[in-house]
């Protein structure tokens, strides 16, 4: 059951971007942890645009080290102008599209970091892909970019992530899901990436994010007893580059929706929940939990409604949560993992 926490009162009443809510930057003073995370390594997906551009500005304010993985390393030094600071904060070339790319990123994420990551953010993400596309993986492109990608570089970031925990500070993962998944139903295994068929982007973006919110929950129930800890959370509806591949007219429905248009936030704002998870005393040695608003969301209805509050019957379930775990180990192409998980 969530509690109300110190950020209760804020998201009672919201008035749209910028209102009373916190920013991440808040999140960081609030938590006391300005220039005190100097020596840690935080590794940021989605870093380059939207809400990781501000998570990836508050936790610079740590003093961490951050590696910042892009795909257009053009775009990402435009955008992250003001914040890369050579031998501290830094890009990694990494497209989540790819699995070759995830892999050559991971090792020099590995090599500049010298084997330490305390931190792993997924912030990525993509949707409203209006025609069924593949990687070049042939990974539906919704399904890659907004959970598989995570689960690879996941993956192969985990040894770091479980040598680099100490008795002061467990390792973290933070997934960036969506309220979306409480629409969403784990797809069977033959049909991932829609091999049967039936395409549709809003099924297929609802299903990559109750994958990315499972993600965290295996994370925890596989690793948590060994100081690796990892949350999921919806950081909320924040008009950014996401929403790119929509057709304007239905952004312009979303948008000036007056409900939406009341809970909408900044992008400061949209990246405060994730940060509160990556560094929030609250989350020190614990995890497995879907967050909202900076709080562990609450039981919420099962209406399947996208932009509805709280978490569903489909949110916490160990054994979709295990057959995904082993079917992405097989996809990712990781078949001895595979196996040795049937086997534990």
């Amino acid at each position: 059951m969530g509690s109300l926490g110190p950020y209760a009162t804020a998201h009672l009443d919201p008035q749209g971007a910028g209102d009373a809510r916190p920013t991440a930057l808040q999140i960081i003073q609030d938590e006391g942890v300005e220039s005190k995370l100097a020596g840690k390594i935080v590794v940021i997906t989605g870093a380059t645009s939207g809400i990781g551009v501000e998570t990836a500005r508050a936790l610079s304010a740590t003093g961490a080290t951050l590696l910042l993985t892009a795909r257009n390393r053009s775009k990402a030094e435009k955008n992250l102008a003001g914040i890369l600071e050579p031998g501290r904060v830094s890009l990694i070339d990494l497209d989540l599209d790819s699995f070759a790319s995830i892999r050559a990123g991971a090792k020099e994420i590995l090599a500049a970091s010298k084997g330490q990551v305390n931190i792993l953010i997924n912030s990525a993400g993509v949707m409203g892909i209006q025609n069924h596309m593949l990687t070049e993986d042939d990974i539906e492109a919704q399904f890659a970019g907004n959970y598989l990608g995570f689960f690879l570089l996941f993956q192969l970031l985990k040894e770091a992530l479980l040598a680099s925990v100490t008795p002061e500070l467990n390792s973290r993962v933070v997934v960036v899901a969506s309220s979306a998944h409480r629409a969403a139903t784990l797809p069977n295994n033959d049909n991932y990436n829609f091999e049967k068929g039936g395409y549709n982007h809003e099924i297929a973006y609802n299903n990559s994010k109750l994958a990315a919110v499972y993600l965290a929950n295996t994370i925890e129930r596989l690793y948590g007893s060994q100081g690796l800890h990892a949350t999921s959370l919806h950081p909320g509806a924040i008009n950014t580059d996401i929403s790119r591949n929509m057709p304007p007219e239905c952004l312009e429905a979303i948008i000036t929706n007056p409900y939406i248009l009341k809970i909408l936030k900044s992008s400061q704002q949209g990246a405060a929940t994730t940060v509160w998870a990556a560094v929030g005393k609250e989350w020190e040695a614990k995890g497995g939990k879907y967050l909202e608003d900076c709080k562990e969301a609450d039981r919420g209805q099962d209406d399947g409604q996208t932009f509805g509050a709280g978490w569903v019957k489909q949110t916490y379930n160990p054994e979709e949560e295990d057959r995904l775990w082993k079917d992405s180990l097989k996809i990712v192409g990781l078949e001895s993992e595979a196996r040795s998980f049937l086997t534990r």
